[in-house]
């Protein structure tokens, strides 16, 4: 695919990815089976395009730091999108969005933090990226599949979540496990 996309700029890629997530966030406020089908599918090309704009600036050698900054910086954009989407959906609870964003942000930070103070970027951890997209098109299309109206929970009181739901609580959980073992990682390497 990046061949044939070679002639595309690699930022204008990293652009469209970003306005995938947005449209992601968007599907993610609304209960339904379609809305769930076309949030998943945006997450989807998100991670593509996300995963293609660094393969074609390597093909074409318009490889750079720049470009390199702009991905990071449009990812986190992303990220808080998709998630922020299903913050503010029916399917989690506001608070339970705001910790699985914070983990996901954190674990970001943490790698380039990593970088910023001469351990290299750091990308180890239970949970990165490219995981969590591939949970949140999995858990959207199981949500859309088993309960699109999210009427249904599964649990245990207090801990009782739609799909979407249980995808968020593992980001949170799993998302600021990862930040700390990046902190960890780090603080090992710089001493």
């Amino acid at each position: 695919m990046a061949h044939r996309l070679r002639n595309v700029s690699p930022d204008a890629l990293t652009w469209a990815a970003l306005v995938c997530a947005g449209f992601a966030g968007i599907a993610f406020l609304f209960r339904g089976g379609w809305a769930l089908v076309l949030g998943a599918l945006f997450v989807f090309l998100n991670a593509l395009l996300d995963a293609l704009d660094g393969k074609v600036a390597k093909l074409t050698k318009k490889a750079s730091r720049r470009g390199d900054f702009l991905d990071h910086v449009l990812d986190r954009y992303a990220d808080v999108l998709m998630l922020g989407g299903l913050s503010l959906g029916p399917y989690c609870p506001t608070w339970l969005g705001l910790l699985a964003l914070t983990g996901v942000l954190l674990t970001s930070y943490m790698g380039t933090q990593a970088q910023a103070v001469g351990a290299g970027r750091l990308y180890a951890g239970v949970l990165g990226r490219a995981d969590r997209l591939v949970i949140l098109i999995v858990a959207a299309l199981l949500q859309g599949g088993y309960d699109p109206n999210s009427i249904k929970a599964l649990g245990i009181e207090p801990f009782q979540y739609p799909v979407l739901g249980w995808a968020m609580a593992v980001f949170a959980v799993l998302g600021n496990f990862t930040a700390v073992q990046r902190a960890v990682s780090t603080w090992r390497h710089l001493s």
